[in-house]
C-alpha cells in the first residue's frame, strides 16, 4: 500500500495564495463600498441641484456650448416664457419666438462661445403668447461629463422697472412741477448746504451749483455772510422739525429785493429732521402794489370826501349864482350896486371852477362833454400848470394853425394835461423844458394796416414832450397799466397813466409814448374830430336864450332855497312850475294834476327815494314825461343810482340860468 506523505513547502504556497485572495476581496469590498458611498453622494448632489434648479426663483436655461440646443430649462423659465419642457427641449436658441432678433441671438451666441461670459441688464423679450417682458441676462461655460454647456439665468425685471419708470415719472412730475411754480424752491441739509434748486432759485442764483453743496447764507447774500442771517426760519425749521416763516431783504442785479420765506421740515420714519424745504417768494412788486393800493385808497378817500361836500357847496352856489343874475335883471345899468352884484357872480363862478378842478384832480366828476377849442382851453391851463411844475422848469406851447373843435369834457382835458406834466416833471433831475404842442393829423387805411392801434380818419393831435431821463422799453411798455410807476412809496399812485389812457379811449382816440433812456418822452395824444356835431353844438352854444310857451315843468328837490331859485328861473324863461320837497309829495302831485306834465327836473340824491326811481314811478302816471337831472353829487354816486347813462340828460349844479335854459329846452326836445 501506498500513501504520500505532505510536502511542508506545497503547503506554504497555498497559505500565502489564500491570503493574498482574501487581502484582494476586502479591497475590492472597500473599493465598491467606497464607489456605493461616490454613487450616493452623487445621486444626492444630482438631487440638491436639481432641487434648487427646479425651485430657484430665475429662469435657467442651460444650453449645449457647441451646438446651442436647449438641453434643461428650470420650471420657473418655463412658467415665464409660457413654454413645456418638451416645446424647448432640443430646439437652438435663436429659434425660440422670445428671442426676435435671430441674428443677433446667434452672434451673441457666438461671443458667447469666445468669451465664455454675457450679461444683459435689460433685455426685452416675449412670452410665448405675445407679452413683452423685461428680463436681466447673464449666461456663462463650464464644463458637465467632459462637455461644455452654457447655463442662462433670467431674472424678469418687468416689475422693478416698472416701478422705476413710475419713480422716474414722479420725479419727472415733481421736478416740473418744483420748476414751474412762480416761487423759489431751495432743499437745505442740517449742515445748512444747498442740495437742490428748482428753476426759480436757479434764474435768482445762477452762479449756484447744489451739487457742491454750497453752504445757503454764503451762497444766498451779496456779498456772502459769514453766518447764518438772523431770524433764519430754516435754522428754526431744522432745529425743532415745525414750519417757520420771515422776511428778509437781499439786493439783486444792484436792486434791493423784498424775500417772504416758508421753511418746512423733511423728516424720516424715525421722526428725525433730514432737511428743510425753503419755498421764496419776492414779495418786492407786492408790497409796492400794496403801498400804491393804501395810497389810492386815500385817494379815494379824499375824493369820497370831495363829493360830499361838493353835494352841498355847490347847491349854495347855485342859489349865490342864480340870485346874483336875477338881481341883475332887476337893476338899471346905472345903479352903484351892480358892480358889487358882478363880483359876487365872478367870485361864485370862480368858485365853481375850484370845486370843479378839485373833483376832477381827484377824478370824481361827473363828464359832461362840450364843444371846446382846445388852443384856447390849454392856454387857459398854462398859468395852473406853470405853478404845478415849479418854476426850474420851463414850459413852452406850440399851438397848430388851423386847429378845429373837440367834443371833449374840459375837466378831462384838465387831467390829461396835469398828470402828462406831473410825469414830465418827475422825469427831470435838475433843469428842463416841457413842450405841449398841438396839430391836426390825417390817417389813411395804409397807414393804419402798417400801425397796429391806429384807425383812419381825421385826429387832432395833443403831445407833450420832455427832456428828462427817458424810459427804457421795459418800462415804456408798462406805462398805461394801473398802479405801474417807477417812484418811490408815496410820491405816485400809479394811476395817472391809466387815467389818461382811460380818458383817451372814452373819448375814442389812441395814445402812444416815444422815449429812449437819456433822450426824453414824448406822449402823443390823438382825438378823434367829428364836424358835423360839433358845428352842430357850437350853434347851439351861440345861439339866444331858449324860453318856453308855458310847458309845465314839476320841480323835485329837497333842498327849499334852490325849488324857490329853480322855480323863479323858470318863470321867468316862460314856463309853469310846479314844486315839491320829496319824492312822496311829487308823486301825490302828479296824480292829483289834471293837466300835462311836459318835464320833471329832479334832484338824483334825496331822502326815501332817488331820482331815478322817482322819475320811474311817475313815468307809469304821465307815460310821455320828459326827465331831466340834477346833482351837485360826484360822477360815482350818480352812475351808481343809474342816472348816468348817454341819453338822459343831466345838469350839474352849480348852474347859470343860461345852463338851465339850456338843458329845459334840451330835455323838452329830446324824443
Amino acid at each position: 500500500m501506498g500513501m504520500t506523505m505532505p510536502n511542508n513547502n506545497n503547503e506554504s504556497a497555498l497559505g500565502l495564495e489564500n491570503s493574498e485572495l482574501i487581502g484582494r476581496i476586502a479591497l475590492l469590498e472597500e473599493m465598491l463600498s467606497k464607489n456605493s458611498m461616490v454613487e450616493t453622494t452623487l445621486s444626492d448632489s444630482e438631487k440638491r441641484y436639481r432641487r434648487l434648479f427646479e425651485s430657484a426663483k430665475d429662469g435657467i436655461l442651460i444650453l449645449d456650448a457647441d451646438t446651442g440646443k436647449v438641453v434643461d430649462a428650470n420650471p420657473f423659465l418655463l412658467q415665464l416664457l409660457g413654454f413645456s419642457y418638451d416645446e424647448l427641449f432640443g430646439r437652438h436658441i435663436w429659434e425660440l419666438g422670445v428671442f426676435k432678433d435671430i441674428a443677433a441671438s446667434r452672434d451673441a451666441f457666438r461671443i458667447l462661445q469666445d468669451s465664455e461670459y454675457i450679461r444683459y441688464d435689460d433685455l426685452p423679450l416675449e412670452t410665448r403668447d405675445g407679452h413683452p417682458i423685461d428680463v436681466e441676462f447673464v449666461s456663462n461655460v463650464y464644463m458637465v461629463d467632459h462637455r461644455k454647456v452654457i447655463q442662462c439665468n433670467i431674472r424678469d425685471i418687468t416689475a422693478r422697472k416698472s416701478a422705476e419708470k413710475a419713480l422716474n415719472t414722479s420725479e419727472a412730475k415733481y421736478r416740473n412741477i418744483l420748476d414751474n411754480i412762480g416761487i423759489g424752491v431751495a432743499l437745505i441739509s442740517p449742515a445748512m448746504e444747498i442740495l437742490e434748486l428748482n428753476r426759480r432759485m436757479r434764474e435768482w442764483l445762477p452762479g449756484v451749483d447744489p451739487g457742491q453743496h454750497p453752504v445757503c447764507y454764503r451762497s444766498f447774500s451779496d456779498p456772502p455772510r459769514t453766518e447764518v442771517c438772523d431770524n433764519c426760519p430754516t435754522v428754526k425749521t431744522l432745529r425743532d422739525g415745525a414750519v417757520h416763516e420771515d422776511t428778509t431783504r437781499a439786493i439783486r442785479a444792484g436792486k434791493v429785493r423784498n424775500y417772504r420765506i416758508i421753511s418746512s421740515p423733511i423728516l424720516n420714519a424715525e421722526g428725525e429732521v433730514t432737511a428743510a424745504i425753503e419755498m421764496v417768494e419776492d414779495i418786492t412788486e407786492r408790497l409796492s402794489l400794496e403801498a400804491q393800493f393804501h395810497q389810492a385808497q386815500k385817494m379815494e378817500s379824499v375824493g369820497r370826501l370831495a363829493g360830499g361836500v361838493a353835494h352841498d357847496y355847490n347847491n349854495m352856489l347855485s342859489v349865490i349864482l342864480g340870485h346874483a343874475e336875477l338881481a341883475l335883471e332887476k337893476l338899471k345899468r346905472a345903479e352903484p350896486v351892480q358892480n358889487d352884484l358882478q363880483e359876487i357872480l365872478k367870485a361864485a363862478k370862480r368858485s365853481s371852477e375850484v370845486t370843479r378842478q378839485l373833483l376832477g384832480f381827484s377824478r370824481m366828476q361827473a363828464i359832461a362833454p362840450r364843444v371846446i377849442d382846445l388852443n384856447e382851453t390849454i392856454e387857459g391851463r398854462l398859468k395852473m400848470l406853470r405853478r404845478l411844475i415849479g418854476e426850474d422848469i420851463r414850459m413852452v406851447f406850440l399851438p397848430g394853425e388851423g386847429i378845429k373843435p373837440i367834443r371833449m369834457d374840459p375837466s378831462q382835458l384838465d387831467q390829461i394835461l396835469t398828470n402828462l406834466c406831473v410825469n414830465a416833471r418827475d422825469a427831470i433831475a435838475d433843469v428842463g423844458k416841457i413842450t405841449i404842442e398841438t396839430g391836426m393829423v390825417t390817417f389813411d387805411k395804409t397807414y393804419c394796416d402798417d400801425h397796429a392801434g391806429f384807425s383812419p380818419g381825421n385826429f387832432i393831435l395833443l403831445a407833450v414832450s420832455d427832456d428828462g431821463c427817458g424810459m427804457e422799453t421795459e418800462t415804456r411798455d408798462k406805462v398805461f397799466e394801473p398802479f405801474f410807476t417807477t417812484k418811490g412809496v408815496g410820491t405816485g399812485t400809479g394811476l395817472g397813466l391809466s387815467t389818461v389812457y382811460g380818458i383817451v379811449k372814452q373819448n375814442e382816440g389812441f395814445i402812444n409814448v416815444y422815449s429812449e433812456p437819456g433822450m426824453g418822452t414824448t406822449f402823443k395824444i390823438y382825438l378823434k374830430f367829428r364836424e358835423g356835431d360839433a358845428v352842430k353844438e357850437r350853434k347851439a352854444v351861440s345861439a339866444k336864450l331858449p324860453k318856453g310857451h308855458g310847458e309845465t315843468i314839476l320841480v323835485v328837490e329837497d333842498e327849499v332855497s334852490i325849488v324857490n331859485l329853480v322855480r323863479i328861473m323858470l318863470k321867468w324863461l316862460g314856463y309853469t312850475v310846479l314844486t315839491a320837497g320829496a319824492p312822496d309829495e311829487a308823486i301825490r302831485l302828479a296824480e292829483a294834476h289834471a293837466g300835462e306834465i311836459h318835464l320833471l327836473l329832479t334832484d338824483v340824491v334825496m331822502p326815501g327815494m332817488n331820482g331815478r326811481e322817482l322819475a320811474d314811478r311817475l313815468m307809469l302816471i304821465k307815460p310821455d314825461l320828459k326827465l331831466l337831472f340834477m346833482s351837485g353829487y360826484t360822477a360815482d354816486t350818480i352812475a351808481h343810482r343809474g342816472v348816468l347813462d348817454e341819453k338822459m340828460c343831466f345838469i350839474k349844479k352849480p348852474f347859470s340860468r343860461r345852463d338851465l335854459a339850456d338843458k329845459v329846452h334840451e330835455a323838452l326836445e329830446q324824443e
